[in-house]
């Protein structure tokens, strides 16, 4: 979707990773490995948003596994005094709800889903435990490969958690600290079926 309007999906793919990591810098090989995209595309990428502005670059250390270690090199980061940076972001955050929409439809075709709510990265927040949580029965691997997918096109990882409504109920009653703390945390619900205490239909 974006990357029609921005005119290639490496580029948007970048965008989102620094607009989601505005506090962080980045080398050029840990953007290659973070958006899994080939160096080239990324140099290029990151060549046209520091022309642009919106990104800014400096010199630093690196960790590099050679013979010659501490090698300065070039890191980059989000220009925070960009004049349209707050635009970007609003259209990037309605980009990731469009594509959200999509997700949900894609997940219910897998299998039966009891309850599905989007969490962390999908509401702007950092270092999640969990990003996506599923109750329900489905292919383990081709969720898995959805998921994978959807972070190429996102351009961030999603940290998920898919039980069977059999382990929920265990877990529910055993009052399991991992599944209380992902239902007290701030989410969209998509679906549903339990009741938010996950009682009724299990």
């Amino acid at each position: 979707m974006l990357e029609h309007l921005f005119g290639s999906k490496t580029r948007v793919k970048l965008i989102t990773l620094f607009i989601k990591h505005q506090e962080e810098a980045f080398f050029i090989r840990e953007l290659t490995r973070r958006i899994d995209t080939q160096i080239n595309a990324v140099r290029r990428e990151i060549d046209n948003l520091a022309r642009l502005g919106l990104i800014i670059e400096g010199v630093g250390n690196e960790e590099l596994p050679t013979k010659r270690p501490g090698l300065k090199r070039k890191y980059y980061q989000i220009n925070a005094k960009f004049p349209l940076l707050p635009e970007i972001q609003s259209l990037m955050n309605k980009a990731n709800f469009l594509m959200e929409k999509r997700l949900d439809k894609d997940i219910v075709a897998l299998g039966t889903v009891s309850y599905l709510s989007f969490m962390g990265s999908f509401l702007g927040q950092k270092n999640s435990a969990v990003d996506l949580f599923i109750v329900g029965i489905m292919d383990a691997e081709k969720l898995k490969q959805l998921v994978r997918k959807s972070e190429n096109e996102l351009g961030f990882e999603i940290n998920f958690t898919c039980l069977t409504p059999q382990e929920y109920k265990y877990r529910k009653e055993i009052s399991d600290k991992f599944l209380t703390g992902v239902l007290s945390a701030p989410q969209h619900v998509v679906i549903d079926v339990l009741g938010r205490g996950g009682e009724s239909s299990l």
